[in-house]
């Protein structure tokens, strides 16, 4: 566990890319079985403990701590596993309970915990561990390391640790489960495993923002870039299984096209809700704000479903049964899938259609004019590319719409995590009422520069006029010009509006209060 420990320490101060995949390497290299692949399954998000809770946390900390300390520190420590590892008491333990834990013993233990035994559980191995080793332990145990270690950093080091195709790594990847013995015997010298009877995720293609180059119309075919979600389908030997664009398996939240597809093979398309669900149009797509009443859910009812019925609208074919169709043109693909698509349920898929337009700047007044719900912009492919993992250059681009602009007001702000936990850096803003009141509209954390972070972390506490636990409100002075992708109608804010993607483009020091926006304003703006 200590080594572990040290590792993540490590991970948290080195920002340099190339130093963290060195870290992460060395450390599955000279580490045994079955640690290393416990480890690596922590890197990439691969571990769920269900029964530690943060409130079980909350709870063997306030048996051990004054809570009103313990509430003031996380304040101020910005995260709640670095507070508890420095505030826990030191106990004196005789000396066989003072021994390294080892990882893989930890991780098996936190595992086999029901919720009932978890906070004494947790508290014996807090005992038994120094700092570091009590951040370890509970960033396992709640889940989110939160070391700027993405799940594709850390597969990509473990290739490059035991001179492998990363790309061969995510075709395997999917289909073997922590700690993953059969990947490290590969890594030894080992053969690759066999995933054949198995329905894995492969890795999406990826398109680079299109920004200022143009393209000729003869070379790439263009679609609909929609507001849904990306999703791969895989059906293999009887199983389907629902993939998202990071090779999460969302299976269990859309059972209904899970039982819809059928056919074996493997399909790339985007995950929306019907359009007449939210007032769109008959049969079309909803706002993101439909599909999102069912994103994260482990249960889905059968109100639910019928309520936001989902549809996959596909781009692409990767396998048509067992055989690989990714090393063809993507016109050839096109027509492989155009004559797969038939063989599905139409209520629950269909074919995204190819934009007419015979030059760019046709194109370009296409894209201009298009404010559907569920439209986000345009994706540009070159006809000729092979479905290839990764962002490519100079094959596939997305050319989103521009973003919608609202002044709003900043209302409330809240410290950040991690590397922000000493900076209010998470805004609420809101907009006018026709009574003069301020209503929030939305949040936003993203946007501005650092030395704006310090002003704007500034601006906060000389001008707080009120404390709710962690959230500061401030004085209602402060206007900043927020972009957002698309605005909806929601039950659920007081305003009755959502955002999408909210961030803060810029300051407006010059603008007073008064004259941002109002909410009728942005009510105009809901497509």
């Amino acid at each position: 566990m200590r080594r572990f420990a040290q590792l993540l320490d490590r991970l948290v101060y080195t920002r340099s890319r190339n130093a963290k995949l060195r870290l992460i390497g060395d450390y599955l290299q000279s580490t045994p079985d079955p640690d290393r692949g416990w480890a690596l399954a922590a890197l990439t998000g691969a571990i769920d403990i269900p029964g530690v809770k943060r409130a079980a946390v909350n709870a063997i900390v306030s048996e051990r701590v004054d809570p009103v300390l313990f509430r003031m520190s996380r304040d101020y420590v910005g995260d709640t596993a670095e507070t508890v590892s420095l505030i826990w008491p030191t106990r004196e333990l005789a000396d066989g309970d003072t021994a390294d834990l080892g990882l893989a013993a930890v991780i098996e233990r936190l595992l086999a915990l029901g919720r009932a035994d978890a906070p004494a559980a947790l508290a014996d191995m807090l005992d038994r561990l120094d700092p570091p080793g009590r951040y370890a332990l509970l960033k396992l145990a709640m889940g989110g390391l939160r070391v700027g270690v993405s799940a594709r950093l850390a597969k990509t080091a473990f290739a490059q640790a035991f001179d492998l195709d990363v790309e061969a790594v995510e075709e395997v990847w999917h289909g073997l489960k922590p700690p993953y013995p059969e990947l490290f015997a590969w890594a030894d010298g080992g053969e690759q495993p066999s995933i054949e009877d198995i329905p894995v995720f492969r890795p999406f293609m990826l398109a680079h923002p299109l920004g200022e180059t143009q393209v000729s119309m003869d070379e790439f075919a263009a679609e609909w870039k929609w507001d849904g979600i990306r999703i791969q389908l895989v059906h293999v030997a009887g199983e389907t299984r629902l993939f998202s664009r990071t090779g999460d398996d969302i299976s269990h939240s859309f059972p209904d096209i899970a039982q819809a597809f059928r056919e074996a093979g493997a399909l790339d398309g985007e995950l929306l809700v019907r359009g007449d669900a939210q007032g769109g149009a008959e049969g079309g797509a909803a706002s993101f704000n439909a599909l999102q009443q069912r994103l994260g859910r482990k249960n889905v009812s059968a109100k639910m479903q019928a309520d936001y019925p989902a549809f996959v609208r596909l781009y692409d074919i990767l396998f048509d049964g067992s055989e690989d169709l990714r090393d063809l043109t993507w016109t050839e693909r096109r027509q492989r899938l155009e004559a797969f698509v038939p063989r599905l349920p139409d209520d629950r898929f269909d074919l995204s259609s190819t934009i007419d337009a015979d030059d760019f700047e046709a194109l370009a007044a296409l894209r201009d004019g298009a404010r559907d719900a569920a439209i986000e912009g345009v994706m540009l492919k070159r006809r000729d590319s092979a479905y290839l993992a990764g962002r490519k250059t100079g094959l596939w681009y997305k050319w989103k719409r521009d973003p919608l602009i609202a002044d709003c007001v900043i209302m409330y702000a809240q410290r950040g995590s991690g590397k922000r936990s000493s900076f209010y850096s998470d805004y609420t803003f809101g907009c006018w009422t026709a009574d003069g009141e301020l209503h929030p509209v939305g949040k936003a954390y993203s946007g501005f520069s650092d030395d704006e972070l310090k002003w704007l972390d500034r601006f906060v506490r000389t001008n707080t006029v009120n404390r709710f636990g962690p959230v500061r409100e401030v004085e209602k002075t402060l206007v900043v010009e927020v972009a957002f992708d698309s605005i909806h109608a929601s039950k659920r804010h007081k305003s009755g509006l959502a955002m999408r993607f909210p961030r803060i483009s810029r300051l407006r020091r010059d603008k007073p209060a008064h004259e941002a926006d109002t909410i009728a304003t942005l009510k105009n703006m809901i497509d």
